[in-house]
């Protein structure tokens, strides 16, 4: 009963009505507000061995372009002087093949066990992840070009073919490395 009197001194209309609704502060799309606090990054811990496979990836990219450029003058020799070329260029053509062969290999293995290890590491995912798609990719075109140099000596289609394989899978092969040059490179 004592609620009851109160409530009658103080007044029924202020006691029976609800009370206010809070207010609502409206903010711009895109703005945070000074409370809100970000989830911490997750840590990724990459291996001593991450740190030296990348050393060794990056120290073997650089005899890409040489390899490229000696594989491309010595083969065009081949093709424009065929039986007539000299002796050095047909022994160094397939050197330098093995060379590109060995690069190949080394730098697959190096980066694609770096790309697993790195996959939690959400800075420069999509970019690392392109850049080892087009590098298989070239690597599968210089299997190709492999597979053609057996009979290119006896076949100029075939010939022409293993030219053209090795052009594209060297010209993938430049823009994946291209791209991971720190100028271009979008982490």
């Amino acid at each position: 009963m004592l609620s009851l009197a109160v409530a009658l001194a103080i007044g029924a209309s202020d006691t029976l009505s609800p009370p206010p609704p809070p207010a609502v502060i409206l903010m711009p799309a895109g703005i945070a507000r000074a409370d809100t606090t970000r989830p911490r990054a997750k840590a990724i811990e990459m291996s001593d061995w991450y740190q030296t496979r990348l050393a060794i990836h990056k120290a073997a990219s650089w005899t890409m372009i040489p390899l490229f450029v000696g594989q491309y003058y010595t083969g065009q020799r081949l093709i424009n002087e065929g039986t007539d070329a000299p002796q050095w260029v047909k022994r160094t053509h397939p050197i330098l093949a093995t060379g590109v062969l060995a690069l190949f290999a080394t730098n697959t293995v190096t980066g694609v066990w770096n790309l697993i290890e790195s996959r939690e590491a959400p800075k420069g995912r999509a970019w690392r992840t392109t850049h080892a798609i087009l590098m298989l990719a070239s690597d599968a075109g210089f299997a190709y070009v492999g597979q053609l140099s057996r009979d290119a000596k006896q076949s100029g289609s075939i010939r022409n073919q293993h030219r053209t394989a090795a052009i594209l899978s060297g010209s993938t092969a430049l823009a994946s490395y291209l791209m991971m040059l720190s100028p271009i490179r979008r982490d």
